[in-house]
């Protein structure tokens, strides 16, 4: 029997099947891996989502959607929605960067931040605000 390399086997298995395997661990589950038709239900949530935040805080939805560098205060308010959709719909950091266009390291950051900023009384009420309003949006809506 011929034995293939570990990593030919891990990059065949990628190609195949898009599973990723951790240092020689087993494969992601499958139930974890999204359809496409799961990974456009994310995308749709994310969008109200931006269209919530986008109202909440009077922001121009073009500008939170944008791929470029925007002001502070746009970007802010990008990360409170990237946090709300992580910590109140329980989506993971992969789906929201999807979701709002932006990569996984990003919505990583943004959720830290957003965390240790909510030691200031008045920002964690703001964003105690918008996880109650995005909670009161999806309440009767299956997110995947």
């Amino acid at each position: 029997m011929n034995s293939v390399p570990s990593n030919a086997t891990k990059q065949a298995d990628i190609k195949l099947t898009g599973a990723v395997r951790m240092a020689d661990g087993p494969a992601l589950s499958l139930e974890r891996r999204l359809s496409p038709i799961a990974d456009e239900r994310v995308t749709e949530v994310c969008e109200c989502v931006l269209d919530i935040i986008a109202a909440l805080f009077n922001v121009s939805g073009r500008e939170l959607r944008g791929t470029g560098r925007s002001s502070t205060s746009v970007t802010r308010v990008r990360q409170i929605g990237m946090y709300a959709a992580h910590v109140t719909l329980g989506l993971n950091m992969a789906e929201v960067g999807r979701g709002f266009g932006r990569d996984r390291t990003t919505v990583q950051y943004a959720c830290h931040l957003i965390e240790d900023m909510r030691d200031d009384e008045e920002f964690d009420s703001v964003v105690s605000m918008t996880e109650r309003v995005v909670t009161v949006a999806f309440r009767h809506t299956e997110v995947r």
